[in-house]
């Protein structure tokens, strides 16, 4: 194989790693972590909910940097995605047992 030809190579896998990894980065995001407290209570939960975001945050950022393939960088993004899902249903779960629900609209 020439010179060219690997660096061809090369470009093409550096180019495929970044696109999946923006694509993995994405899919993780579609997933809102909320900005406020439901009904504007700042309790336990809502803290701990915060807690839950930042560790998962953390987690991510490890296993980004000990990721040695693409296959290793999506699974810690579909990891760190699982983890907000988590954390918010726990977080509305544990307000709706106090007697709060999130607010929701319908248009139609």
């Amino acid at each position: 194989m020439n010179k060219l030809a690997t660096c061809l190579l090369v470009a093409c896998a550096a180019i495929s790693a970044t696109a999946a990894q923006c694509v993995d980065a994405e899919r993780a995001t579609d997933v809102e972590i909320r900005k406020e407290p439901i009904a504007g209570i700042y309790n336990a939960p809502w803290f701990n909910y915060l807690a839950d975001i930042k560790e998962a945050e953390k987690e991510l950022g490890n296993d980004l940097e000990g990721a040695s393939d693409a296959e290793d960088r999506s699974d810690a993004w579909e990891e760190y995605r699982t983890e907000l899902v988590d954390a918010d249903k726990d977080y509305v779960q544990e307000m709706r047992e106090r007697g709060y629900r999130a607010g929701r609209v319908t248009v139609g």
